[in-house]
């Protein structure tokens, strides 16, 4: 289904062809003027040098041009050379119709759908998640829901670190406290225990604790890098206890990632492209891309379009030792190999740029991707407290996700009891609900590049730009749904009619305007702009709300027009708010 405004434009175009005007002229946008018209052309305006003739007379002419009115119902030209248009109420009313009846809400589906990579989480094993991982998790989950809504093949990875010196760390620390453990024994042959030596509370103790001792004594870290490399190499009881790590630390980060409602298709890490290095390697030298630089193999990517340094892409490290340039290199390696991607949109703190800029040229530059592969990248500013520096916990120390999101909760907890219109049993189940969209909400109406401040009170809050406020009026509409359906009605019959008020019609026009968000959301990777767009819908929808009186109306036909109305307008913020990875209770 065409949007309406080229719909609109598409009438314009007829009317300065019609005038002997290049029909280029005929652009057409929303008006930012919205109490004068809802639509605007300032073609005249722009057209006036080339035909030598005053903006207003242009644009009259334009104007006497239009004679259907089924569209445009109403044209003006207005001095100096302004073209305003108003929809046709009914036509409007009839594009809404066949809106709710397509079951994508006429959104066209990508006509060529891409196999499209998202990596985003970046969680390392055997930590705990805290809130440094929040705004990759659901930026990249919300680009990932939009990229399907549009019908491309979007495969979610969270991509761990799950192969550095963290693992040598905890083997070396765990060797301290259970020496005895078979793991450690050179000579076992039999088969390792099934069940690992730890709890991941332990384990997530276990590492801090290693990585202390490390930093204050220098055999402790030499040990734990000798640790790391037998695991690379392939030492079998070091192998069993990385299993166990994985298994027991990727149970944890499962069910934390799903507090956030955030899943993915695949959990690889650091080790999964491991075995690719060596081959990468041998190729890039063989091939002549990278060449030996004071004892480090490098890749040179600077570009003569450069406006500033962009050094080498380290490939080896003196010492042989790999980076995580060579690990995203091969990353990439494996993904072309497994997956043949049009597209990969790493999703990571805008401080990596230059890491990405360097891995990016590099993979290009080796012919490691085909041709026409994307590789995006996607940086995220920082998540601060109301001081303007990185949000921490009270004491100061970084906040783990889990308590954040359990602080949200009872804060969401408290709200909600207060409303005697949520039974006690369901008050703590519509508390994680809401909760989440104040977080995920928070989060995602703020531009991803910028730095934002969490405020937990002004998230929470049911009045304003907020979560809360999108699901309350979610929840408004369902009241009065549910109120007609038990007097007897059905809510899915009949159809939507021309408007009869100003705020209806705004309503409808808000609603018009979805089909023309969701694409440029997703190719822009701006789920913000998605959030805009409700904030305005469910400030529409509130105000229609306000000045009708929807259940008490006599005039039947007005009624029902009225309730499919709301039942579309439900609709389309429910699929808005699945697209940012929330959803609505029943009652709040």
């Amino acid at each position: 289904m065409k949007k309406l405004i080229d719909l609109i434009q598409e009438e314009l175009v007829k009317a300065f062809t019609a005038a002997e005007m290049d029909p280029s002229y005929a652009r057409v946008s929303v008006s930012n003027r919205p109490d004068l018209c809802e639509y605007q052309c300032n073609g005249a305006m722009a057209a006036a040098k080339a035909y030598h003739k005053a903006p207003i007379q242009l644009a009259e002419a334009v104007v006497e041009k239009v004679t259907d009115h089924s569209v445009i119902g109403e044209i003006e030209a207005v001095k100096p050379g302004f073209i305003n248009l108003k929809i046709n109420p009914e036509f409007l009313a009839d594009y809404l119709s066949k809106m709710q009846n397509d079951e994508e809400l006429s959104v066209e589906k990508a006509k060529n759908p891409k196999t499209i990579i998202v990596d985003y989480g970046g969680a390392n094993v055997a930590k705990p998640l805290h809130v440094g991982h929040l705004r990759s998790a659901i930026i990249g989950e919300s680009i990932k829901r939009m990229g399907r809504f549009l019908g491309h093949k979007v495969i979610g990875d969270v991509h761990l670190g799950d192969w550095g010196l963290q693992m040598g760390l905890i083997i070396t620390e765990l060797s301290k406290r259970q020496p005895d453990l078979v793991y450690f024994d050179e000579s076992y042959e039999g088969e390792y225990p099934k069940e690992p030596p730890f709890t991941v509370s332990e384990l997530e103790e276990i590492y801090p604790t290693a990585s202390g001792k490390s930093k204050e004594d220098e055999a402790y870290k030499s040990e734990a890098l000798e640790a790391t490399l037998q695991l690379q190499q392939g030492r079998r009881g070091y192998r069993a206890l990385w299993k166990h790590i994985m298994e027991v630390s990727v149970a944890d980060l499962k069910k934390n990632y799903a507090k956030l409602k955030v899943d993915f298709d695949l959990w690889k890490g650091e080790a999964d492209a491991d075995a690719y290095i060596p081959d990468m390697v041998k190729y890039l030298k063989d091939n002549g891309y990278a060449y030996m630089d004071q004892g480090a193999l490098v890749v040179d990517v600077k570009e003569e379009s450069d406006t500033k340094e962009i050094p080498p892409c380290m490939i080896l490290k003196s010492d042989g030792a790999s980076l995580y340039n060579t690990t995203d290199l091969a990353t990439i390696v494996q993904r072309m190999e497994d997956f043949h991607p049009d597209e990969i949109i790493y999703v990571v703190d805008k401080r990596q740029e230059l890491h990405f800029v360097q891995v990016f040229r590099c993979a290009k530059k080796a012919n490691m991707v085909d041709e026409d592969t994307k590789l995006s990248f996607v940086g995220f500013g920082t998540m601060n407290g109301k001081d303007g520096k990185p949000f921490k916990t009270r004491e100061g120390g970084v906040m783990r996700l889990e308590r954040l999101i359990a602080e949200i909760n009872e804060e969401m907890y408290k709200k909600i009891v207060e409303n005697r219109s949520v039974k006690d049993e369901n008050a703590e189940h519509t508390a994680q609900l809401v909760g989440l969209s104040a977080i995920k909400y928070g989060d995602l109406s703020n531009q991803a590049s910028k730095d934002y401040v969490f405020d937990i009170d002004r998230f929470t809050s049911f009045e304003g730009n907020t979560g809360p406020y999108i699901l309350y009026t979610i929840v408004r509409i369902k009241s009065i749904l549910n109120r007609y359906a038990e007097e007897g009605k059905n809510p899915e019959q009949g159809s939507i009619q021309g408007a009869v008020s100003d705020s209806e019609k705004t309503l409808m026009l808000e609603l018009s305007r979805f089909n023309s968000i969701i694409e440029p959301a997703f190719e822009e990777k701006a789920p913000h702009r998605i959030c805009s767009y409700i904030y305005d819908l469910a400030n529409a929808f509130n105000s229609f709300y306000h000045n009708t009186r929807i259940l008490a109306e006599e005039d039947q036909s007005k009624q029902t027009s009225w309730i499919r109305l709301l039942a579309l307008t439900e609709k389309v913020l429910e699929t808005c708010i699945d697209l940012l990875g929330f959803d609505a209770p029943e009652r709040m």
